[in-house]
């Protein structure tokens, strides 16, 4: 990793997890649409597909921008949720329900991953002074937001189910 002596090279090494975590999401989530048992739970996993390829786009853009060309940089946070997903299926061999109620959450968590980054990017854009970064990463920002409420009312749906749709919470 390079040194960061700058806002501007902080900025641009956030970036450059960033565009690691979406571009490793464009081939995830066609697995997990695959994984989900739940027709609606695959369908947002496909959805999201579409919205995080725009999003490479958009993150693309701010580099090109700041005369940079789009480079990836390896992200641990996104990299440790996948890690998270791969060892409960190899660990847990989970049921289809439980399967889909745990996707929800490795979704929800790599929502709320990417919301914080967004949050602080666009922070850093408005230091810095870049209007047309602050544009397509607000976008992003506002699109993740609705995808992790979305998967929120699917988990809160399939945990309802699980239980008996009795809605009593088990104490555990």
């Amino acid at each position: 990793m390079q040194t960061v002596t700058s806002p501007t090279a902080l900025f641009e090494h956030e970036l450059q997890d960033m565009y690691y975590a979406e571009k490793t999401l464009t081939t995830v989530l066609p697995k997990l649409a695959e994984e989900a048992s739940d027709r609606e739970l695959s369908k947002a996993f496909s959805t999201h597909l579409k919205q995080t390829e725009k999003h490479v786009q958009n993150l693309e853009k701010v580099f090109r921008s700041m005369g940079k060309s789009p480079q990836a940089h390896m992200c641990p946070g996104i990299e440790g949720i996948k890690k998270e997903h791969d060892d409960f299926l190899q660990e847990s061999r989970p049921s289809s329900e439980m399967l889909d109620a745990f996707l929800t959450g490795a979704a929800a968590r790599a929502e709320h991953y990417e919301i914080a980054v967004y949050t602080g990017l666009v922070s850093q854009a408005r230091a810095l002074k870049q209007p047309e970064a602050v544009e397509l990463l607000r976008e992003n920002l506002d699109q993740e937001k609705e995808a992790l409420k979305k998967v929120e009312t699917i988990s809160r749906r399939l945990l309802k189910s699980a239980s008996g749709g009795n809605g009593r919470r088990s104490r555990a």
